[in-house]
């Protein structure tokens, strides 16, 4: 991935937590990491615990942002999920996986769109 890439992740990631935060979630971790991958964020929703995936995208010649999140994607989120829960002890009612697309158009501001339950 190059430093590019990596900036525009970054400023997503960004762009999803402020949007998250203006909608009531509560963030309580971003990227967390394991040796089997990253969760981008982890937020309460009143009592629903939101794992949420951030796709940022400058262009659409790739697709929407969400179509990014394909099956194998989803199956590794859901056993992070799983991880993170077990080693920080956490319970919650319910858990929820969300994909928070971000657009990124070449003037104006970045539109974000959250989808709650995507997979």
């Amino acid at each position: 991935m190059t430093k590019r890439n990596q900036a525009v992740g970054a400023y997503g990631e960004r762009c999803a937590v402020r949007h998250l935060i203006g909608a009531g979630l509560r963030p309580v971790a971003r990227n967390w990491r394991c040796q089997a991958g990253e969760i981008d964020i982890i937020a309460w929703d009143g009592p629903v615990l939101a794992f949420c995936e951030v796709k940022t995208r400058r262009t659409a010649e790739f697709g929407a942002p969400a179509e990014a999140v394909v099956p194998a994607k989803a199956r590794r989120l859901r056993g992070l999920a799983a991880r993170w829960l077990a080693e920080t002890g956490t319970s919650a009612e319910e858990v929820r996986f969300d994909v928070v697309s971000v657009e990124l158009p070449t003037a104006g501001a970045a539109r974000v769109e959250h989808l709650k339950g995507a997979f």
